[in-house]
């Protein structure tokens, strides 16, 4: 006869007296049945008692309670059979599959990951109390990007094999709007000064570009430490913000921000101390100090300060130097003494550095950029260094740098160089306009990085109203291990300048060349190449430029030419594309020789000034001049041009200096121009350096042999220059490069062809 009895079957049987009627007895074996994905080990490895051990009232409940406590089930009971214990259990559903519906703000992974956060992700047990957790997370990422009305519906269906799909449909509403910003306890500044220190601003005509009007948590938050900084330095070194207030409309769509701070008093700095363990000469150390006795207070400076003397001692090793500004300050006078406390830790040296994320780029390409060794000490100037020119290579998204210790040691660190690859493989269309050279059409298959080697080849063609180019390069730029660049170029041009109204004649030239670059320092590269060229030539004898002609009739319609050049660059410019400090030099020269024998060389200088956060002044100036040899002229097609955007704007483009009997420009052989160009932002825009605006006052022209207008620039001179006022807009666009400039030409000569507005859309290759 078998004896069989159910000790537990809901979950609320755990807490009642008791769940067991029968006599203890000793388990003969143990069954586990129901379950469909767990593993039976997994079930055991939960239960409190063994084969070989008494079962009693309390080893039931403790059995059941340890299953539930591991959320996989949702029923479990207990049976017995001939002494033998039978587990039945009832898995709860599995999260087989979960699906985003109308997400556009946020990428469905993004959206999963932050659910996974939360507790919810496919293959995890099912778990309505997690659904909904995860609906008010998702509601969360919303909120921060200021989307308050958003509504989320979390649908459950069945699927095969015990398994649940989740649906969340996601109506995300509108971005709320800032209606209003308003500071309370400002005293010293208008509440407009302080505003302006914001990215975040009410709607204006500017915002649907900026949308600085759509609230965000993180911008808001970048926004009060732009504030902190602005008081603190200009003195208010006990600034705060006390609280922050933000109203939502009923309708979730506008935003009302209130900031309450406390101003503080103005505080002058009295003394400045070091202190601690400097290793360096104190007057060293004391240099590197931009705070000074008798200056008002300047948060910036105090971090640049303790930065700089951290920096100093990391680059003799001491990689974990900790220097604290102390203040004390005297509330009545209403000064703060600061005493550096300079800690530099122990001295390590590196003991192996590692490239991590390079899955194309070989490691080789990527160590030669190093400035630090490997066993030598730590030097964090060479380390940043190293930093930049991996950046630098443009074959990285990504790179970063992080130092961390040996484990068991106490004097060494191990630099990892972090890259994450981005496609180097580019086949690119460009369209742009010109308003001299009209319609820009490009095209161009690039590969920068040959096969993770660091090798470039690039194949293009450009073609506007006046020119058209196909151009074959190739560039090894680590020829030699010392880093000299070996480079190749194969060309084909036609210019038509007569569409330019630059001369009613033809070119068509055809060469190769080979480049050698050797870098000199960190910052100065020189430049020498080898080129071959012919140029074929063609202007009617009546009607074409007689420039042209004469040069046909003395050294024919094909010229043949081998020129050698040279060049020297350094450029110390804090950015490529918006530099607003630093400068850059490039110095040129060109010697040509074969069926005609002429030189060029070129100087410009450009610095950049930075008047304030949002205001930055450029001066450049250039100066290229060149000549034939042999008595002769320079031949007219190796012309110098200047006017319109890029040289003298407010004349048309390549308009300016000498002109032949026709009246059109033949270009010269010196060329001057000068610029002056105060960039600030555009109104709406605040610190974006995208878009931005300059005033300008350019000059320039270029002069030589041959002219015949009267304009009087077949000789250098100081007077004969033209000048242009203006303002400008420039903008990095998605498209490329926009330029925009209204000019008022000054000093102009009658004849001379005057353009008060003038663009260029795009790039070409």
């Amino acid at each position: 006869m078998i004896k069989q009895k159910t000790i537990a079957v809901v979950l609320a049987t755990l807490f009642s007296a008791s769940v067991w009627a029968a006599e203890p007895f000793v388990i003969k074996d143990i069954r586990i049945e129901g379950i469909q994905r767990t593993e039976p080990g997994t079930v055991f490895s939960y239960l409190p008692v063994k084969v070989g051990e008494s079962f009693d009232d309390d080893k039931a409940t403790a059995t059941v309670k340890s299953l539930y406590s591991t959320g996989f089930f949702k029923d479990v009971r207990l049976e017995i059979d001939n002494d033998v214990l039978i587990v039945q259990v009832e898995e709860r559903p599995a999260v087989g599959d979960i699906k985003i519906n109308g997400a556009k703000e946020f990428s469905a992974d993004q959206l999963k990951k932050a659910m996974k956060e939360a507790g919810l992700a496919e293959s995890r047990i099912y778990d309505k109390a997690l659904v909904d957790q995860a609906v008010q997370e998702l509601k969360r990422q919303y909120s921060n990007k200021g989307k308050y009305g958003v509504e989320i519906k979390a649908t459950v269906s069945p699927m095969e094999r015990n398994r649940v799909a989740i649906s969340f449909d996601i109506s995300e509403g509108v971005v709320a709007r800032i209606k209003e910003i308003s500071i309370v306890g400002a005293h010293d500044f208008s509440e407009s000064d302080v505003i302006d220190q914001m990215q975040l601003s009410t709607g204006g005509w500017m915002t649907w570009l900026s949308k600085n009007d759509q609230y965000s948590k993180q911008k808001l938050e970048a926004d009060i430490e732009s504030i902190r900084s602005f008081y603190q330095n200009q003195g208010y070194l006990e600034f705060n913000v006390n609280s922050t207030q933000l109203n939502i409309s009923p309708n979730k769509e506008d935003i009302y921000i209130t900031l309450n701070i406390s101003e503080g008093k103005k505080y002058n700095v009295s003394d400045i101390k070091l202190a601690g363990d400097m290793l360096v000469p104190e007057a060293e150390l004391k240099s590197l100090i931009k705070l000074q006795p008798g200056e008002v207070f300047s948060r910036e400076k105090l971090v640049e300060s303790t930065n700089a003397i951290a920096d100093r001692l990391a680059n003799d090793g001491y990689a974990f130097a900790s220097v604290n500004a102390v203040p004390e300050l005297n509330r009545e006078k209403q000064t703060a003494s600061f005493t550096f406390f300079v800690d530099p830790g122990r001295r390590v040296y590196v003991r192996r550095i590692n490239v991590v994320g390079n899955t194309r780029t070989k490691d080789e390409v990527i160590r030669r950029e190093m400035r630090q060794m490997e066993g030598a000490w730590y030097d964090g100037q060479k380390i940043k260094r190293s930093r930049d020119r991996v950046d630098l290579l443009g074959y990285f998204s990504e790179v970063t740098v992080d130092n961390p210790a040996v484990p068991g040691t106490t004097d060494q660190v191990d630099v990892n160089m972090n890259v994450v690859e981005k496609p180097t493989n580019n086949i690119q269309m460009s369209v742009g306009y010109g308003q001299s050279d009209g319609v820009l059409l490009g095209a161009s298959i690039t590969q920068n990085n040959i096969f993770g080697t660091g090798k470039y080849l690039s194949a293009s063609i450009d073609t506007s109203k006046s020119t058209r180019t196909l151009a074959l390069s190739f560039t090894d730029p680590y020829f030699t291990p010392d880093g000299v660049s070996l480079g190749y170029d194969i060309y084909h041009k036609t210019n038509k300048p007569d569409k330019l109204d630059t001369g009613k004649y033809y070119t068509s030239s055809s060469g190769l060349g080979a480049r050698l670059g050797v870098p000199i320092s960190e910052e100065d590269t020189v430049n020498f190449g080898l080129t071959y060229d012919q140029t074929s030539l063609t202007s009617d004898q009546s009607t074409g430029s007689p420039v042209a002609n004469a040069f046909i009739t003395k050294f024919g319609d094909k010229i043949r030419t081998v020129s050698a050049t040279a060049s020297w660059a350094r450029d110390l410019r804090d950015s490529a594309t918006a530099p607003t400090t630093g400068s850059y030099q490039y110095v040129s020269g060109e010697l040509a020789s074969g069926d005609v024998k002429y030189y060029k060389l070129g100087y410009q200088y450009q610095h950049f000034f930075p008047l304030s956060r949002d205001y930055t002044l450029m001066l450049n100036g250039e100066i290229s001049m060149g000549n034939g040899l042999g008595g002769n002229d320079l031949p007219f097609y190796r012309n110098y041009y200047a006017g319109g955007i890029g040289s003298v704007r407010g004349y048309q483009g390549s308009s300016l200096g000498p002109r032949d009997s026709t009246d059109a420009s033949i270009g010269g052989n010196k060329r001057l121009v000068l610029n002056a160009e105060m960039f600030f932002p555009f109104p709406g825009m605040k610190h974006d350096k995208t878009l931005r605006l300059s005033t300008f006052l350019d000059a320039g022209n270029v002069f030589g042999p041959g002219d015949v207008s009267g304009l009087g620039s077949d000789k250098f001179s100081l007077s004969n220059l033209r000048y242009s006022a203006g303002v400008a807009l420039s903008w990095i666009s998605p498209i490329g490069p926009l330029k925009f400039s209204i000019a008022q030409p000054l000093h102009a000569k009658q004849g001379d062809k005057k353009e008060r507005f003038q663009f260029q859309i795009g790039t070409t290759f």
